[in-house]
């Protein structure tokens, strides 16, 4: 089965800027495990947007494994952010940029 890809979005809470090391250190170990694990294709963070703090894309199964990895993110179980998920597709040269 080929796997999906979904973009999650990170909005920073009303928190956010009382982060702690401790949940860092969880928010990074949890991107290494993803990474270890082939879930994620690459995340990142925002400049100059306003309420936004990052995204991630993750290569799941299905789209209630993407939700179940969210959910799981410490930044969100923290109360520290939210998020939106989104399907997404890369559009490249193997598929001829989607056209």
């Amino acid at each position: 089965m080929k796997k999906q890809m979904y973009m999650m979005l990170i909005e920073k809470s009303k928190t956010y800027n009382k982060l702690t090391k401790k949940v860092v250190t969880e928010h990074v170990e949890n991107i290494r495990n993803l990474d270890d694990a082939g879930k994620l294709e690459i995340c990142g963070v925002f400049q100059g947007y306003p309420g936004m703090a990052g995204m991630y894309i993750l290569k799941v199964d299905s789209r209630e494994e993407a939700e179940a990895l969210c959910n799981a993110e410490p930044l969100v179980t923290g109360g520290f952010a939210t998020y939106k998920l989104v399907g997404f597709q890369a559009a490249n040269r193997e598929n001829n940029y989607l056209l």
